[in-house]
């Protein structure tokens, strides 16, 4: 009887698979996920008036003075992305639904797509609704669904007697929406971050034990790995693709990108020159690659987090409607987000 690979031989070459699919989308040996940033004229897809923009990425709307940022385009080292096709992209996804999973991050993502698309067919006819943690664009002449479902964790959090806990062994409360769609799209991360009056939980729950607080990767890493679970347990892989967005950088340090005196990335105009950050990669990214090496469907990785590392000059800083203070999270829209939606657009061809 032939000697058989071990399961973890096998778990890993179907992230490694899925991964290779998307990195070498257009051509042989092409790492989309490593270039530089260049300048070009033809660059943004689509303006501000953009009808699914919400004000906190609105940048330009909201007395950004400068407009640089929007002339970058994302060049691999060793090929070119292609240009995105609304017209095309309606067509192969004729029908379809599409959802977002996860925190404001992946709204910045589908607000993005939406946008392209509109950008490209200005007059196709669209609905918008919203219900609960659930926002549907319809492009009703092409039947075509784009979802935002938010998330921030991906695990539950539940009121109980204690207070507000965040159970890192269970999906049970969005887990049933996720089900039924032809294209996912996960994100999760800024949330485990957050403390204080801005953390949306009381005490923390792994297994049968419930604690006050707990290292954040770690917790991170087990409620990750509940959802690649889910994944596995509840998806269908020839109906469904799935992909995880990576790990959305901040910019509230000027030494990770070589500028110790900046104190965030307030007016920051310009990229990070070169293919390498000065920060290296964050350890939660690895959290990612780890557990998605663990899942035995095909789950594709949008490994944005160089390419937006070296974007300081995208974020809507104090331009962001509404929204007090300083923001070096999200994204400008039109902006970053578009070429991760490029990206997504490539992998799909």
């Amino acid at each position: 009887m032939p000697a058989m690979a071990p399961p973890e031989a096998h778990i890993g070459l179907s992230f490694l698979v899925g991964f290779l699919l998307l990195a070498r989308c257009c051509g042989a040996g092409c790492d989309v996920f490593h270039g530089s940033w260049i300048y070009d004229r033809a660059h943004p897809l689509y303006d501000s008036s953009c009808p699914f923009l919400d004000p906190e990425f609105n940048c330009l709307k909201y007395g950004r003075p400068d407009s640089l940022y929007l002339r970058f385009r994302w060049r691999p080292d060793a090929c070119e992305l292609p240009r995105f096709d609304g017209r095309g992209f309606l067509a192969r996804m004729k029908g379809k639904k599409i959802m977002f999973v996860g925190d404001s991050i992946s709204l910045n993502q589908w607000e993005s797509l939406n946008c392209m698309i509109h950008g490209a067919v200005p007059n196709a006819r669209t609905s918008f609704s919203r219900s609960g943690t659930l926002s549907t664009v319809i492009f009703q002449d092409y039947g075509l669904s784009v979802m935002y479902y938010r998330t921030p964790y991906l695990v539950d959090i539940a009121s109980e007697s204690i207070g507000r806990v965040l159970k890192l062994d269970s999906i049970d409360g969005g887990g049933s929406a996720w089900l039924g769609m032809d294209m996912l799209v996960f994100n999760t991360w800024h949330w485990w971050t957050h403390k204080g009056n801005s953390q949306p939980w009381d005490y923390v729950q792994d297994g049968p034990t419930v604690y006050k607080d707990m290292d954040r990767l770690v917790a991170f890493s087990k409620g990750l790995s509940t959802w690649a679970k889910w994944v596995d347990t509840n998806i269908d892989p020839s109906r469904t693709k799935v992909f995880f967005q990576g790990i959305s950088p901040t910019h509230y340090q000027g030494r990770d990108w070589g500028e110790p005196k900046a104190k965030d990335c307030y007016k920051q105009s310009q990229p990070t020159s070169g293919s390498m950050y000065p920060g290296g990669s964050p350890p939660e990214q690895e959290i990612v690659k780890s557990v998605l090496s663990s899942i035995s469907n095909k789950v594709s990785l949008l490994d944005i987090t160089l390419l937006s590392q070296l974007r300081k000059d995208a974020h809507p800083t104090a331009y962001s409607g509404d929204h007090s203070g300083i923001d070096c999270s999200h994204w400008c829209l039109p902006g970053l987000p578009d070429t991760w939606n490029q990206i997504l657009y490539a992998a799909l061809l």
